[in-house]
């Protein structure tokens, strides 16, 4: 890490100590990440959120008293430009879905390789949804098993033919690698029309734009 650099600020709140001694070990032989706090409940993490306003926390989902995307929403209410990423046991499709909707921007499972964890937290700290892709695609089946929305989805009228296809591939979980092959663009060119997808329905990440398409799609005449 450059000198100039400032480390990404990190606050970890978890229930199990041995587990936030486990994270802030790795973390602390890594010189751009600064563990700056702990907590072992949500009250105490949304406590100590605002007092640090963190680049990023890692926040368990299940807890005892406050759950964690209780904590979340209140986190985000005192710190929105803090980057929240649950880290948890959890593979429930569920789960996930509501703490994307919560406002999380990651979903990340404890059985991860250490590099994985650092590589995720260094997207969230740059603004990145980081959720992978096996999750994306649970999350997409358990929209598609529930209920249909009767609203309009007059937002989707907005996006271009070219952009529809774009969102639709975001909504199997496709890279932006993968979106280039399958219609046959350039990587930069998708990127840009992804971009667009998200101001055009006011969303701000990849994840939450295949949520969108999978609860608003309108079925084919």
């Amino acid at each position: 890490m450059d000198s100039n650099t400032k480390p990404i600020s990190v606050l970890l709140v978890d229930d199990h100590a041995l587990f936030r001694s486990g994270i802030r070990s790795l973390l602390q032989r890594h010189a751009e990440f600064s563990v700056v706090g702990e907590a072992a409940d949500g009250a105490e993490g949304v406590k100590r959120a605002l007092q640090l306003q963190p680049d990023v926390v890692l926040l368990d989902l299940n807890m005892p008293g406050m759950s964690g995307v209780e904590t979340l929403q209140l986190m985000l209410q005192d710190c929105p430009d803090t980057a929240i990423v649950m880290l948890t046991v959890s593979e429930d499709a569920e789960d996930l879905a509501s703490a994307l909707r919560a406002g999380a921007c990651g979903y990340l499972i404890k059985n991860i390789e250490t590099d994985y964890l650092i590589r995720a937290i260094r997207r969230a700290a740059a603004g990145e949804t980081v959720v992978a892709e096996a999750m994306t695609g649970k999350l997409v089946a358990q929209l598609q098993s529930g209920s249909q929305r009767d609203e309009p989805a007059s937002d989707l009228d907005k996006l271009t033919p070219r952009e529809k296809e774009i969102i639709d591939c975001l909504a199997r979980g496709e890279s932006n690698k993968g979106i280039a092959r399958s219609l046959e663009l350039a990587e930069s060119t998708v990127k840009i029309h992804v971009q667009n997808v998200l101001k055009k329905l006011k969303l701000s990440s990849r994840v939450q734009a295949a949520v969108y398409a999978v609860e608003h799609r309108q079925p084919k005449s």
